[in-house]
């Protein structure tokens, strides 16, 4: 049965051969590692992400700077600024992560619907320090290269790998990876709706392997963000919540603290 993610991979190829990813300017790099940042994190570790639109919220945000709001989320205390970059259903944009690499020295995580590794050449150059990978991508079988291919290739570009995973089934594999972090998406990709007992039960019920485990979607509150924690989450990955608040700063402050 299909689903949204099915939508997002086709559109994603489209968008590969539209040229989106191509003949970009090399940004000046910046080396930051996500994982040591998760790892070394003193409170808790929020990954905050800058997006304008959601399929879920529709528009979230319009008008925004995306080099002064990643500044905000910086002073906020996130551990890292994910970057939505797919254009079709998020209002992404390449040109967002290379101005919020330009303001900040935080990792930088490149959110998108990876099917190519012309993506990942193309989040090396924009100035990305992370990129998404999705296991369920590479198990319906949009990508032509294998998943070991491509997480080599990630750092062959020097780029870290957010392995995401929506089930224990996914998880299971994932940890046996050589991904960098292994992500658990709380969103169902069929309803979109978003449950938190997602990680809950994954964590309960699956071996981590070691891996840094990033708890994705639902976060609105530091109460959330505990109840995430207590499962065995280690970095909790926000958008709408943060992007949503009048005051940024504040909002991170408020989940970081939690």
């Amino acid at each position: 049965m299909s689903d949204f993610l099915d939508v997002l991979a086709a559109d994603a190829k489209a968008t590969v051969n539209e040229s989106y990813y191509d003949n970009l300017p090399k940004t000046v790099p910046v080396k930051a590692s996500m994982r040591k940042a998760i790892l070394q994190a003193k409170t808790a570790a929020v990954i905050t992400e800058i997006k304008g639109a959601s399929p879920s919220k529709g528009t979230i945000r319009q008008s925004f700077k995306p080099n002064e709001v990643a500044q905000s989320m910086m002073r906020g205390g996130a551990v890292g600024i994910s970057v939505l970059t797919e254009p079709k259903h998020f209002s992404g944009s390449l040109g967002n992560i290379r101005r919020v690499r330009e303001a900040i020295g935080l990792p930088v995580l490149m959110k998108d619907i990876v099917v190519s590794p012309v993506q990942l050449e193309a989040a090396s150059k924009v100035g990305a320090n992370v990129v998404l990978l999705i296991q369920a991508v590479f198990d319906r079988g949009y990508c032509s290269f294998e998943l070991s291919e491509m997480v080599a290739k990630a750092h062959s570009n020097n780029l870290e790998v957010l392995l995401e995973t929506h089930n224990q089934h996914e998880f299971l594999r994932a940890v046996e990876t050589n991904a960098d972090l292994v992500g658990i998406n709380n969103r169902n990709l069929g309803t979109l709706k978003v449950d938190l007992d997602v990680t809950k039960n994954v964590l309960a019920n699956c071996n981590r392997n070691s891996k840094v485990v990033v708890s994705e979607s639902g976060v609105n509150t530091a109460e959330d963000l505990r109840c995430l924690r207590e499962c065995g989450a280690q970095a909790f990955l926000v958008g709408s919540s943060v992007m949503l608040a009048p005051d940024v700063e504040a909002k991170v402050k408020e989940l970081v603290n939690a």
